[in-house]
């Protein structure tokens, strides 16, 4: 019984942003997995709602019972009430976007963005996106403050580049995470974006476990080193208010598994 959950469970992690739909044998595939069971399992979620079958294509996309779902969730993390004016401060201070990515076992999940005033902005991200950990300062702060045994599953599931820049050498990797908590904030040019910067800072909930991160994006050309410092103060301002709501709202995680600093 557990195993079929859990085979159902990962069948929905295949659908993404980048891979919205699935027809029955493409998915069995992908799976390693017999093509009654993924059927079976298809149609059950259908039946609930949890999926839709394209009447032309014929194959199965997310349905709005998830939306529901996660409706649900951003309603009771209240982010748009005690959050989002905080980062669309930031925004306005700084000039340039600000994202709010949330962990999610072993993945990033934008969960809100206050979009910059400038005509020319990073936007390559929407909410609900979801991100490798290794990838990109908003990612890397997050990965930095995991377990050294949560470091290690990631890199051994893959380090796949999204750009030229981005780190896929284990080693590289781990010093670059090492560097980034002995910091306390990262910070990236290109590595999820071509020509885009990243400045993360971490996010803690009150039992000091690593939840989230803030991080301020834009064009590579706004922010060269003389600014980065005079932005990460108003970075850690920022920070500092939105822990302190998520600590008043009782708030540790979205989803997936919290974990503490070793």
């Amino acid at each position: 019984m557990l195993k079929t959950l859990d085979n159902a469970l990962e069948l929905l992690e295949y659908f993404t942003r980048e891979t919205p739909s699935w027809g029955v044998r493409e998915l069995a595939k992908e799976m390693d997995m017999s093509h009654s069971i993924v059927h079976r399992i298809l149609t059950t979620f259908e039946s609930r709602g949890f999926l839709i079958q394209n009447d032309e294509t014929k194959k199965y996309e997310l349905g709005t019972k998830l939306w529901e779902y996660g409706s649900i969730i951003r309603d009771n993390l209240r982010i748009s009430d005690v959050i989002l004016p905080v980062m669309h401060t930031l925004s306005e201070e700084t000039g340039e976007s600000v994202f709010l990515t949330w962990l999610d076992d072993h993945e990033g999940i934008c969960v809100e963005i206050a979009e910059s005033p400038q005509r020319i902005k990073y936007a390559m991200s929407s909410v609900g996106d979801r991100t490798p950990l290794y990838a990109g300062a908003s990612n890397k702060v997050i990965m930095a403050y995991l377990p050294k045994a949560d470091q290690e599953a990631i890199i051994d599931k893959g380090l796949k580049p999204k750009t030229g820049k981005t780190v896929i050498d284990p080693e590289k990797l781990l010093e670059d995470l090492a560097a980034i908590r002995q910091a306390g904030w990262a910070y990236s040019v290109g590595e999820y974006s071509d020509a885009t910067f990243g400045i993360a800072l971490p996010i803690f909930n009150k039992r000091r476990e690593i939840v989230a991160s803030l991080t301020l994006a834009g064009p590579e050309y706004r922010m060269p080193e003389a600014k980065v410092s005079e932005v990460l103060d108003m970075m850690r301002r920022k920070r500092d208010e939105i822990e302190a709501c998520l600590h008043k709202l009782s708030i540790s995680s979205v989803a997936g598994r919290r974990h503490p600093i070793s």
